[in-house]
């Protein structure tokens, strides 16, 4: 049964009853019943919903900025930058949807040919709970104005903020049909995937998830989009501004309680400069305040949930069985609470757990690196391939980690972060395809080849 639990309590808030096998068959033939009519809207009324769906997030924006904060522990601060977000994407897709699913022309020796980019009909999103408004409004905003309709099953402990993200597309305008969240648990998932009214998935989540749900897809031959885990190298080499790579890397690790995927997570620093590195950046780490998510002084929230703290516990004990070293924190915090210390590990031998494994909390993996090949070896020594972070003002430096560094993403001189106006996705076991930007609406449609004699 889903429910909403305080992190920074543990306390019950609510429990939902789930949607009933009835339920959930009146949700997909309403989206199919829904899709006829919807893809056949004009560009205009679609961008009129989504404007307004943006309109609504800013307008409630302290509302669902705290219902996040309430079920799944992240900091006011950056709950107000989540919901600002959602907003931004969906005006960037009505803005832009039109022209990046205009026909394309490819002359060949046809009167006319051309590409056409149209929609195949009931989407469904699995979705997770670390940024349960921005990981949802960004396949909201695509999904729909390419003409598509949405089916959301999300995680079970955020139920408030799924609820409420239906409420915004009904209030926006959307028809009956058009996006429709589901109470359901995971084993529910296969089911709907299989119904043949069901055209494709897209799940951001664990390898696990992410494993299970392209299977289940590519056994009924549709498309699945999948943004899994990551464990994020961020390099650090001499020629760096040192003092903004520093502060830089405190961000970049500990954004959302260090619940993220894009987070830098294992920190790669040269050995001319590690010293000084370590010595800044340790210091920073263990001055941060741990408390009241809903407190504006505090730095660090609660984990989303006890067994993610009990596990990134566990891992920090095996790392350090291991021969890893807690040059800061290291324990869950006192009473009540899913707190965990911030903590950085170092130390760490390529076959640590710490080497390999997705740290999903505020724990920082720093390693030492002999050279900028040595540098990208650490870098590549990881089953993750999601984005990545290098800090170089050296020409042929940047060229050979952008050109070499295994992940869907490397930004130089600057953290990670997603952006509308960017495609944003991984390789290797961090998933593949590609959200936002002209990639993520194309993710989801029809891309039909045309010629006329």
């Amino acid at each position: 049964m889903p429910q909403s639990i305080n992190p920074a309590t543990g306390a019950v808030q609510f429990e939902v009853n789930e949607d009933t096998g009835a339920d959930v068959e009146q949700a997909i033939a309403s989206a199919a019943t829904a899709f006829d009519s919807w893809k056949r809207l004009s560009f205009a009324h679609r961008t009129t919903v989504m404007n307004k769906a943006a309109d609504l997030l800013d307008a409630r924006n302290e509302e669902l900025a705290t219902m996040a904060v309430m079920e799944m522990g992240k900091r006011l601060a950056e709950a107000r930058a989540e919901v600002t977000k959602c907003a931004w994407v969906c005006r960037y897709y009505a803005e832009h949807a039109q022209d990046l699913l205009a026909d394309s022309d490819r002359p060949t020796d046809k009167s006319k040919s051309y590409v056409r980019y149209l929609p195949l009909g009931a989407i469904l999103a699995v979705m997770p709970w670390n940024f349960p408004f921005w990981q949802v409004f960004r396949f909201i905003a695509p999904t729909l104005m390419a003409g598509n309709v949405g089916l959301l099953k999300h995680a079970s402990n955020v139920p408030q903020c799924a609820k409420a993200i239906e409420q915004i597309m009904t209030d926006a305008g959307a028809p009956e049909g058009v996006f429709k969240t589901l109470l359901v648990g995971s084993s529910k998932v296969e089911g709907i995937i299989r119904d043949p009214r069901v055209k494709a998935v897209s799940l951001t989540g664990s390898g696990p998830a992410g494993a299970a749900v392209g299977a289940q897809a590519g056994d009924e031959i549709k498309p699945s989009l999948l943004e899994l885990g990551g464990s994020d190298p961020f390099i650090v080499m001499p020629s760096a501004n040192l003092e903004k790579a520093i502060a830089t890397a405190q961000t970049a690790r500990m954004i959302n309680n260090g619940q993220s995927c894009i987070a830098a997570k294992r920190f790669i620093v040269h050995k001319d400069i590690y010293d000084a590195f370590a010595e800044a950046f340790v210091a920073n780490i263990g001055a941060m305040k741990m408390g009241d998510p809903m407190a504006e002084e505090t730095n660090i929230g609660p984990l989303a949930t006890r067994d993610i703290r009990d596990e990134l516990a566990d891992q920090v004990e095996r790392s350090v069985a291991a021969g890893a070293t807690i040059l800061v924190g290291g324990k869950p915090g006192d009473g009540p609470g899913n707190y965990f210390q911030p903590t950085v590990l170092a130390d760490i031998s390529p076959d640590n757990p710490a080497a390999t494994e997705e740290f999903f909390g505020p724990v920082a993996l720093l390693f030492k690196a002999q050279s900028a090949e040595h540098a990208l070896e650490i870098a590549n020594h990881s089953p993750f391939g999601l984005s990545s972070s290098v800090w170089t003002t050296d020409r042929d430096e940047q060229e050979l980690f952008i050109n070499e560094i295994e992940a869907g993403c490397t930004f130089v001189n600057a953290m990670s972060a997603s952006d509308p106006r960017l495609p944003f996705g991984g390789v290797k076991t961090s998933g593949y395809g590609r959200e936002l930007s002209r990639e993520g609406i194309l993710a989801f449609v029809n891309t039909k080849t045309i010629g006329i004699q």
